[in-house]
């Protein structure tokens, strides 16, 4: 295997594994869902100034007015983004809602039909309705949570988290030439002024085991991770890439059986797995085709 291979693939899978315990620092963290967003862009902010710094990407040159303001509406979208995902997890479980948030590649598959004019294929619909099937063995299975009528509030955020991710991925698809280090600064330095105003400084957390968690969630979760991530995306295949990626919900899955003790119901399982197949059908664009008939002259 090349050595950049290599190394972008150990990049990725420490990137998902990151990803994947970011649900259960949320909820140790034990703070509101919009100040846990806000110190996660202050932090995460500082963190990435100072990356971008190292790296030369604080140059006028890189980035022009309309990209600086594309940036910033896609900054936008991410913090409504964490908002939403991280307020599905005390109401549908980790678990659960990391499952739904994989929708996104069929969210982007719908938004650019309507749009961007692009076709909806066969093997597109066919993996979409998979997921489908798949959110729906997951939504029956709502009577077996402890959360009751919370569930499919819970449900519906991650749903509305995958929208906005996917947005903030069709803006940024129009910023190609900007350093991807540099785009994430903005959009945590975005989100920290949007919700600056908000945020209650009458009662900022006091307990040492919540502003470590804040201080995870933003040097490793949102600084180390971006780098980690971005140097994997730039190394890598699409192919590997979209595989790699795969590791994130499967590691949430598994945070939250070990830290939570949340067990998945048979059915929940299989709507999980649904939507993981159809997801990695979707990217990997598998697809039954008849094999060629050889006529004997």
């Amino acid at each position: 295997m090349d050595t950049s291979i290599r190394r972008g693939s150990w990049e990725m899978v420490a990137a998902m594994l990151i990803s994947g315990t970011i649900g259960w620092f949320v909820l140790v963290s034990g703070v509101s869902v919009l100040e846990v967003v806000f110190w996660r862009c202050v932090i995460g902010a500082l963190t990435l100034l100072l990356v971008c710094a190292l790296l030369g990407y604080l140059r006028r040159d890189l980035l022009s007015w309309a990209g600086l303001g594309l940036a910033m509406l896609s900054g936008v979208a991410i913090v409504g983004n964490w908002l939403l995902l991280f307020e599905s997890y005390s109401r549908a479980s980790i678990a659960i809602s990391t499952a739904v948030y994989n929708v996104q590649p069929f969210i982007l598959v719908m938004l650019a039909a309507l749009f961007l004019g692009e076709k909806l294929s066969v093997p597109k619909l066919a993996w979409l309705s998979v997921a489908f099937l798949g959110m729906l063995a997951i939504v029956s299975a709502h009577g077996n949570q402890p959360t009751g009528g919370d569930y499919l509030a819970g449900i519906a955020l991650a749903l509305g988290a995958a929208f906005l991710y996917e947005l903030a991925a069709l803006i940024i698809k129009r910023l190609k030439a900007v350093p991807p280090h540099l785009i994430a600064l903005i959009q945590v330095t975005t989100g920290a002024l949007l919700l600056a105003p908000l945020v209650p400084w009458h009662s900022l957390p006091v307990a040492h085991n919540a502003w470590a968690a804040l201080l995870t969630l933003g040097v490793v979760h949102t600084g180390l991770m971006y780098v980690l991530l971005y140097g994997a995306i730039q190394k890598l295949p699409t192919a590997i890439t979209g595989a790699l990626s795969f590791i994130y919900p499967i590691a949430a899955i598994l945070v939250d059986w070990i830290a939570f003790g949340h067990r998945l119901g048979w059915l929940q399982w299989l709507g999980v797995a649904a939507i993981l197949l159809a997801a990695a059908g979707l990217q990997r664009g598998w697809w039954w085709r008849p094999k060629a008939v050889v006529q004997v002259q």
